[in-house]
């Protein structure tokens, strides 16, 4: 027997059950119209990943406003620079704040903007440094926080709702570069 044989079973003509779509679970996502991308094979999770998905988006929230007072309160002599970068990481959260609530909707849920919360659900903290290098620091552990908590997410939701998967994977990659730079810039 051949490497190429060995272990191949004999062809019947019929897929594995493994690779064989679920015809009921087709048939069930033709009903329930209103529930739009969410289908009945989505499971019971959806409240949940809801859930997790507000916070993410309070956190987004939060450090848009926390980069954004940065931007607008820092002085000194590598302020102009590092202000600027500021803006470029507020409007980057701001575009995950987006993908965040974009989902949320898609989901069936709410996205929750409701600013009497938002502390409290944010991962993040709200920083009023005056000091460019405290305010640097403050937005590196921000997002330090955030990485972590979008890689439990990932972990979470990983085997069960793709989709969200690939938009935190997407918001996390930009978190890492939004710390490797504020790390650099701590050590100047």
């Amino acid at each position: 027997m051949s490497d190429l044989t060995h272990g191949a079973r004999e062809h019947t003509g019929q897929a594995p059950a493994s690779m064989r779509l679920d015809t009921q679970a087709l048939r069930e996502a033709a009903e329930h119209l209103d529930d739009g991308a969410v289908t009945p094979s989505f499971g019971p999770h959806r409240d949940q990943i809801v859930s997790l998905l507000n916070d993410a988006l309070a956190t987004e929230l939060v450090c848009i406003l926390r980069y954004k007072r940065h931007h607008y309160t820092a002085s000194g002599i590598a302020s102009p620079a590092v202000a600027e970068e500021f803006m470029v990481h507020a409007q980057e959260e701001t575009e995950h704040a987006d993908l965040l609530a974009e989902r949320i909707a898609q989901l069936g849920g709410e996205p929750d903007f409701n600013p009497s919360t938002l502390l409290a659900r944010s991962h993040a903290e709200y920083n009023e440094a005056t000091d460019l290098q405290q305010m640097i620091r403050a937005n590196l552990i921000a997002e330090r926080v955030a990485i972590e908590s979008y890689r439990q997410m990932i972990e979470i939701v990983r085997d069960i709702d793709p989709t969200t998967r690939g938009i935190l994977e997407t918001i996390l990659k930009d978190e890492e570069e939004h710390a490797d730079e504020l790390a650099d810039w701590l050590e100047r």
